[in-house]
């Protein structure tokens, strides 16, 4: 009960953020949130299910550039094309998974990275409806005004975290961690462990996918350097290990703090990244469960 008061009123505050900041630091954070609707979503398959996705922007690339071509080829309103996205993101996790949950070990992480290496090509490939490299300029966005974008971006991390959250207290969510701890024991005790995780996977692509297809409304341009590539993917694993693996909300905790990170050492140049990938890798190290995961632990309870 405490933590959820924690989180509600740190929600507030985030919200009324915009009477007292500038555009600058709200688009900071709008772009933040984002990444942390990315970063929950990785931990529901990975801390949950046990499954390492080392592809997560096939997912979010699917989102983004189904609804991009939607708005741009078809000029269907933003919306619809949101809805298009996700769908497409969903429909293109399943088929991805069917096959790739059939293997064990390290096995599924590598056909989820080369799931994100096809979509790059195909996407230079067709790069007469895409853009290829360079991009491809859409002809809406999500708003114009900079609170507007901070307070669509904040509601929709609230809400899909809340989601997430609940799905992974539920019965459901206990017997997807059970899968993903130990499945031959949870096949035993009779739940169907491709089922949950498959439907793990379905869950996190749905999330995925809608926030890289508002990702690139409020972007108003969508290209592979910022939805699909690896080092995208890296630096949502890296948040979410960071925050708590298994907590949802660390996830997102941790995806804000590398963003915000990194723009406030921008001054050091590449020393900026090497600071903040010497944080990360030091909290890996010294406390496994990650930032929020610890403080958990040493108070004796869970979220």
């Amino acid at each position: 009960m405490r933590m959820v008061i924690v989180a509600l009123v740190a929600f507030v505050i985030l919200a009324v953020l915009p009477l007292g900041v500038s555009g600058y630091i709200l688009g900071l954070l709008t772009l933040a949130y984002y990444f942390g609707v990315f970063a929950m979503s990785w931990d529901l398959l990975f801390g949950f299910a046990g499954e390492v996705n080392f592809g997560p922007t096939f997912l979010i690339g699917l989102g983004a550039y189904g609804a991009g071509l939607l708005n741009s080829e078809a000029g269907w309103p933003v919306a619809a094309c949101i809805a298009g996205g996700t769908a497409l993101a969903v429909v293109g996790g399943l088929l991805l998974a069917l096959p790739a949950l059939r293997l064990r070990g390290p096995y599924f992480g590598l056909v989820t990275l080369v799931a994100v290496l096809l979509l790059t090509q195909a996407i230079t490939i067709g790069s007469k409806w895409t853009g290829g490299e360079i991009g491809l300029s859409l002809p809406d966005v999500l708003s114009i005004d900079d609170a507007t974008n901070y307070w669509i971006a904040l509601v929709f991390m609230g809400v899909a975290g809340t989601l997430l959250f609940l799905l992974s207290r539920s019965p459901v969510g206990l017997i997807l961690q059970a899968c993903g701890q130990d499945p031959v024991e949870a096949a035993a005790l009779g739940f169907n462990v491709s089922k949950h995780k498959l439907a793990a996977f379905c869950v996190s692509a749905l999330f995925s996918g809608m926030s890289g297809a508002m990702l690139v409304f409020y972007f108003g341009t969508v290209s592979p350097g910022t939805v699909i590539d690896i080092a995208v993917g890296v630096q949502v694993i890296i948040a979410t290990v960071l925050g708590g693996r298994r907590t949802i909300v660390g996830a997102a905790i941790g995806a804000i703090f590398l963003i915000v990170a990194g723009e406030v050492l921008r001054p050091l140049g590449q020393m900026s990244t090497f600071v903040v990938s010497g944080v990360a890798l030091a909290v890996i190290l010294f406390f496994p469960d990650g930032l929020l995961g610890y403080v958990l632990h040493r108070r004796g309870r869970t979220v």
